[in-house]
């Protein structure tokens, strides 16, 4: 099929020329003598115009259509599109297929609801804004294996179809026809077999992995997605946030043109917790949580005097909208996060008033009034109880204020590094001791004395990225010691058959010359949501599921006839 330009190609400096076009009609406006056309293609729009006289069949909105014609100056340019300065006159229009009404508008903005944009997703990836994404996509991928080469990383798959590892989140079991009761898992990620090619002596490996959990869904996560996977040897743990910082930097600059400064800030899991209630803190604004447990350290106030842990934040110029609704849904989220409810002080004329005060003594209120800065109209929310629930929870409640007061500058960008992680947490509930990341997750050096003593003590070597407040990466130093990595499966509570059975090939491979090595991972699709300005992952995945897991295109997951579920040795059990 003949074409001689995309869209976007054309400009002044094509005046005149004789240009042969395709695409699709983004809008058709008919002014008698005239007809306009807005013609799409991958790059762009430009406009068509037709002079009176001109025969052309009959054109709708996302007809396929040929246009031959000449590059002529718009009489008044429209700054809105790249070609906005030109137009073409046609003097020929092909028409290489119709189309039915859509059931959308094809344009950045669309009256469409998600589930009409999923059904139609090859109408809804017209748009201009969904190409954007993926021109995004296609720039970080693009510049990771350039990166990457530059670099001496070596491009390994790994498998698809695995042996199942059900540590972590739920797996996707697939059963084997050839070995009737057995299954494959899809992988989580390729964590062992990426520290394998490390024993295995390439160094340096990567690979843009597809990973699988069957988990909940949420605005940023998929069932099935996809990952920057990378492992390395021989490097400390500064050594490879800088190598992997370098590569942020070059992503941001060749997809967004965006220069992030060098070296990104480092911050302690202990530090974002404290001050932001996240180990993911978007730090482009304040509202900082505030620690009240010194304030009240001997209250006579049953509920603080117990209380594990007691923290604040400050909220500016909400006083006069906080009514009684707001305390409601506040304290609707407290009870999200397993808390009976929160309180709410108010600064008004000078004085905070609130239902707790008459439990405070003086001394406590002026203890309050010291550690916060509190203006007028401004609210002071209070959390009291276990750490692990108060934290998060004001933590939430900061970035919901944040957002509802503007207080993020649009288009701005803030990186860091979160490290020391705790290497174990325990279970509210249970008590039991639970790796924080994984079991191969290597112990500070400093910290390894905990082991024998408090293990909920020690810090681990891992890290992630943040950007934005949102986790864009991560990884950890992997444990190479065979000592180490005994204590920690001891710790864990695994008994040398829950070893071997679920890790064996894994340890047996860790005996032969493990180097030191060093891996983390990117969530491409969180970088191009980032990058794009989305806060909806769905946004940059092709044919993404929907919150109920399911692909409004195909229907998938779909029902299987009787003989495939009899080929396998599978029986629905209703």
């Amino acid at each position: 099929m003949e074409r001689s330009h995309y869209n976007s190609e054309l400009s002044l400096a094509n005046l005149n020329q004789k240009v042969t076009l395709l695409g699709w009609v983004s809008k058709r406006r008919n002014l008698g003598s005239l007809l306009f056309i807005d013609l799409r293609d991958r790059s762009g729009i430009v406009q068509v115009v037709v002079n009176d006289g001109v025969e052309i069949p009959d054109v709708r909105n996302e007809y396929v259509i040929q246009v031959k014609g000449v590059v002529a100056a718009r009489g008044v340019a429209n700054p809105k599109l790249k070609t906005g300065e030109i137009e073409v006159v046609a003097e020929q229009i092909i028409l290489l297929n119709s189309a039915k009404t859509t059931p959308l508008i094809i344009a950045d903005e669309t009256d469409a609801l998600e589930e009409t944009r999923l059904k139609y997703r090859y109408l809804d990836l017209r748009r201009p804004v969904m190409q954007k994404y993926f021109d995004i996509r296609d720039t970080i991928k693009m510049t990771v294996h350039s990166f990457m080469h530059q670099n001496h990383f070596i491009e390994i798959e790994t498998p698809m179809l695995c042996a199942s590892s059900p540590e972590g989140a739920k797996e996707y079991l697939v059963p084997s026809r050839v070995h009737p009761g057995s299954f494959y898992a899809l992988p989580q990620s390729p964590q062992m077999f990426k520290q394998l090619l490390m024993v295995a002596g390439f160094e340096r490996y990567y690979q843009i992995a597809r990973c699988f959990r069957d988990e909940d869904l949420r605005a940023d996560r998929q069932p099935d997605f996809t990952q920057i996977d990378i492992e390395t040897s021989f490097l400390d743990q500064n050594q490879f946030l800088s190598l992997m910082e370098n590569l942020v930097q070059q992503i941001f600059k060749n997809t967004i043109n965006y220069d992030v400064p060098l070296p990104l800030r480092q911050m302690t899991y202990h530090e974002a917790m404290e001050r932001f209630g996240s180990d993911k803190p978007d730090t482009r604004f304040g509202l900082e949580l505030n620690n009240l447990k010194a304030v009240f350290a001997s209250s006579g106030f049953a509920a603080f005097a117990a209380a594990e842990a007691i923290r604040a934040i400050v909220v500016p110029g909400v006083a006069d909208i906080t009514t009684r609704k707001v305390i409601d849904e506040l304290n609707l989220e407290a009870k999200k996060f397993g808390l009976g409810g929160l309180t709410v002080i108010k600064k008004e004329n000078g004085v905070l008033t609130g239902s707790i005060l008459k439990m405070l003594s003086e001394a406590e209120i002026k203890g309050l009034e010291d550690v916060l800065t509190v203006n007028n109209n401004d609210i002071i929310i209070l959390a009291a109880g276990a750490d692990n629930r108060v934290t998060p929870l004001l933590g939430a409640i900061r970035i919901k204020y944040g957002r509802q007061l503007g207080l993020v500058k649009e288009g701005t960008y803030d990186l860091l590094w979160v490290i020391d992680f705790p290497m174990f947490e325990r279970d509210v509930e249970t008590g039991e001791i639970h790796a924080s990341h994984h079991p191969f997750t290597r112990p500070r050096d400093e910290d390894l004395p905990y082991l024998d003593t408090d293990p909920t003590k020690v810090l681990s070597y891992a890290y992630d990225i943040v950007i934005n407040g949102y986790e864009a990466g991560g990884g950890t130093m992997r444990i190479y010691n065979q000592d180490v990595q005994r204590k920690i499966f001891e710790i864990l509570g695994l008994s040398p058959e829950d070893i071997n059975k679920k890790f064996g090939y894994f340890v047996d491979a860790l005996q032969y010359g493990t180097p030191p090595h060093a891996g983390m991972a990117f969530g491409l699709d969180r970088l191009a949501m980032i990058l794009g300005g989305t806060d909806n992952i769905r946004d940059v995945i092709a044919f993404p599921k929907n919150l109920a897991a399911v692909d409004p295109m195909t229907n998938a997951p779909t029902p299987v006839t009787d003989k495939q579920l009899e080929e396998l040795g599978i029986k629905i059990v209703e």
